[in-house]
């Protein structure tokens, strides 16, 4: 690693320590919490859970590997600027496919709020990796600071969505009312 990445990068370490592990234990938590409300309820079907519970472990798995790529011993930005546009655009052609299957899926009709959470600001982390890791060697400074956006982002989508299935699986597993998600 050159030192000018070196000293770019090492202010860095904790913040990514933080919200890799984080997303993490959210990720483990995430198929915990599935496994044992998978009995439950029985309105849950392969398209919703492909809609809504799946992308929200990608995202939550994408603030991890965003944070493992910035963590990674590089030998020099431009690596690490590849790595993560890489992770940016395959992200935009995931969360294009997430609100594919959301349109598609029968079992929940998304509210405008959903459509914030599940595709709006997904869609945004994912394109403001991408064009920061495009940048990072010619504004590193500015580029670092919106890639930790966007990982934090990713985080802070994740936390939201879980919170949101599961809430929405208690509350229509004991009311049996799929059409109110909260």
């Amino acid at each position: 690693m050159t030192e000018q990445a070196i000293q770019q990068l090492a202010p860095w370490g904790n913040f990514y320590v933080i919200v890799g592990s984080s997303a993490a234990a959210l990720i483990g938590i995430q198929f915990v919490v599935i496994a044992l409300i998978a009995n439950m309820r029985k309105l849950a079907t392969a398209e919703s859970i492909r809609a809504f519970g799946t992308p929200t472990v990608v995202h939550l798995g994408e603030a991890l590997v965003v944070s493992a790529l910035m963590s990674a011993p590089w030998h020099s930005l431009s690596r690490a600027s590849i790595a993560l546009a890489t992770c940016g655009l395959g992200g935009l052609a995931y969360a294009t496919l997430a609100i594919h299957r959301a349109r598609l899926q029968t079992t929940y009709k998304p509210v405008w709020e959903d459509w914030i959470w599940y595709a709006v600001l997904p869609y945004s982390a994912y394109a403001a990796l991408a064009g920061a890791a495009l940048l990072l060697r010619s504004t590193t400074q500015a580029a670092l600071f919106v890639i930790g956006a966007a990982a934090l982002g990713f985080l802070l989508i994740g936390i939201h969505n879980a919170w949101d299935t599961v809430t929405h699986v208690v509350v229509t597993g004991v009311h049996g009312d799929a059409t109110k998600k909260d």
